[in-house]
């Protein structure tokens, strides 16, 4: 495969074909930006979003972020195909819902899983990633941007699981440590919503997700597009700004 090296932007999302990393790879597919999109094992799911991306040089990827072989395998194909990587989305996570009262529920396995995926997979990425980043940055003379798709879980202790909220806590201090160490080629963020209305909600009852809505202030959930938005404008706009914790959570938070 010829490496194809042009002033095309250029954004890898891991999990992408889910309903935030689809909505992500929507947005940068919109500015003009070729996406490239991971999947773990949902093929017809990640074609299924190839073809909503329109034109442009899009690609799909399999390859899950706990396997350093086939992240290898990725590094070299961004690499033969682009030749650069301008914004990298760690959005691929993993969780099951287990009370935290339930200490017993939440078994050795899970919580090793829900790390691996969730914190390790993501430092994982940026390491593998890393050199092409800071090539493309410095050719470019623009930093390259890694964005972790968090949650306020993380800093609430509010979540699915306590390992999840742990994993979660887990990425923003990375985000903090690598943002410190990687600067000035590589900037980078955490985005951490808080429910984000789709698929996912529809696994609660009706009367907590209305308690959850009238305890966020800004009275709705949030939506893919509302993360998608906060992703493309740290790559975009916010070009001065590096290291920081990024709410999409309508301020639930504050209660």
């Amino acid at each position: 495969m010829a490496k194809v090296k042009s002033n095309q932007p250029t954004v890898l999302v891991t999990g992408g074909s889910g309903e935030i990393g689809s909505a992500i790879c929507q947005k940068f597919a919109q500015h003009g930006y070729a996406v490239i999109v991971t999947y773990q094992s949902n093929q017809a799911k990640a074609e299924q979003l190839l073809e909503k991306l329109g034109e442009g040089n899009h690609s799909i990827f399999q390859a899950s972020t706990t396997d350093a072989e086939a992240l290898g395998k990725l590094k070299d194909f961004v690499t033969e195909r682009y030749g650069n990587l301008n914004v990298l989305v760690n959005n691929a996570g993993i969780t099951t819902p287990v009370a935290h009262d339930n200490l017993e529920g939440l078994s050795d396995e899970w919580i090793d899983k829900i790390m691996q995926t969730n914190f390790r997979g993501s430092f994982a990425m940026v390491r593998s990633m890393k050199s092409l980043l800071t090539q493309t940055a410095e050719e470019q003379q623009k930093a390259s941007v890694v964005v972790n798709i968090s949650s306020i879980a993380g800093i609430f202790g509010i979540g699915s699981n306590v390992a999840y909220c742990a994993s979660k806590a887990a990425l923003d201090s990375m985000t903090r440590s690598l943002a410190r160490v990687l600067a000035p080629q590589i900037r980078m963020f955490s985005v951490s919503p808080g429910f984000v209305e789709g698929e996912y909600t529809k696994n609660f009852e009706a009367s907590f997700l209305e308690n959850q809505k009238a305890n966020t202030p800004l009275g709705r959930f949030a939506t893919g597009t509302d993360v998608a938005n906060a992703v493309h404008a740290l790559a975009d706009t916010l070009t001065f700004s590096t290291g920081g914790i990024i709410t999409v959570d309508g301020g639930r938070l504050l209660k």
